[in-house]
């Protein structure tokens, strides 16, 4: 195995096919595709299912992305080594991060990072189940995780970064009481919620439940980023970060919850394993992280 078929390999899986990947190594398309299939037959495993002109993981592949990552962060941790003398750091830096919490906090640190360390790569993943947060870390898909609490793993350290108000959002001129909704009635208005599992969205299902009231489901979407222009669309009401709903907030009623979904979100890391690049990401988590409560 070389180390170029692995930097291909990630390239297509971070680029969504060979094409991608080409412009983004600045090589033919060709080049990549020889590079996967000496892999592959070096291997004796299939990394990609091929549909068409798309390329789809295969669960060999899924199981192949940690350790390949793992490759690439050793390789630079000996590159850093040999340059030691060298003021500057160098390398990659992965992180992954729920949707909801991979904005403020998140970019800030990224910002603070890069000014220091311009020298770094930092590759920033969405991490769609916040279960696996620990598992995402274990298993070398990335050095850092950001979602909401609780995050559970062996030998992890897990700092709090902030909080997260969730409200909820209606199409304009939908008639709604006014002031906080209690979560257990909801107005009779059509929702777009995502599919239950690994969301914050799963509590205030659970809310409505108990409360015996649960409003009718207009669409329910995978893709949460496309709740609030169904939402200005018309389609429904749906609940999101407060930052995203004031940011539409000419557009849409935005209504608190009672009481307040409220949610805190840290980021978790294993301190035992980190590269030179992590070890310094964690001085500026450290400069930025709010202080926990004893």
């Amino acid at each position: 195995m070389e180390l170029r078929q692995v930097e291909y390999f990630l390239a297509v899986v971070e680029n969504q096919g060979i094409g991608g990947a080409a412009t983004a190594l600045g090589v033919a398309q060709p080049t990549v595709s020889q590079a996967l299939r000496a892999l592959e037959r070096e291997l004796g495993v299939q990394l990609f299912h091929r549909i068409g002109r798309g390329m789809v993981l295969s669960a060999a592949g899924r199981t192949m992305v940690g350790p390949a990552r793992q490759i690439l962060r050793d390789v630079d941790a000996v590159t850093d080594l040999l340059a030691a003398h060298e003021d500057e750091l160098t390398g990659h830096l992965e992180l992954v991060a729920s949707p909801a919490t991979a904005v403020g906090e998140v970019v800030d640190l990224i910002a603070r990072f890069r000014a220091l360390y311009p020298r770094v790569t930092v590759r920033l993943g969405e991490l769609r189940d916040e279960t696996r947060a620990a598992q995402t870390i274990e298993d070398g898909n990335c050095e850092f995780a950001v979602a909401h609490l609780p995050i559970a793993g062996d030998g992890l350290e897990v700092v709090v970064l902030g909080e997260k108000e969730y409200v909820l959002v209606y199409p304009e001129d939908t008639e709604v009481p006014d002031g906080p909704i209690p979560l257990g009635d909801l107005p009779d208005v059509p929702m777009v919620f995502v599919p239950r599992g690994h969301s914050v969205g799963d509590e205030l299902e659970e809310a409505m439940r108990v409360g015996g009231r649960r409003p009718p489901l207009a669409v329910l979407s995978e893709h949460r980023e496309e709740r609030l222009p169904m939402v200005q669309a018309g389609i429904g009401g749906t609940l999101v970060d407060r930052s995203m709903a004031e940011a539409v907030a000419d557009r849409v009623v935005v209504r608190e919850t009672e009481p307040r979904f409220v949610r805190p979100f840290a980021i978790a890391f294993d301190p035992a394993s980190l590269s030179r690049a992590g070890q310094a990401f964690v001085e500026v988590i450290r400069g930025q992280a709010r202080p926990t409560a004893d």
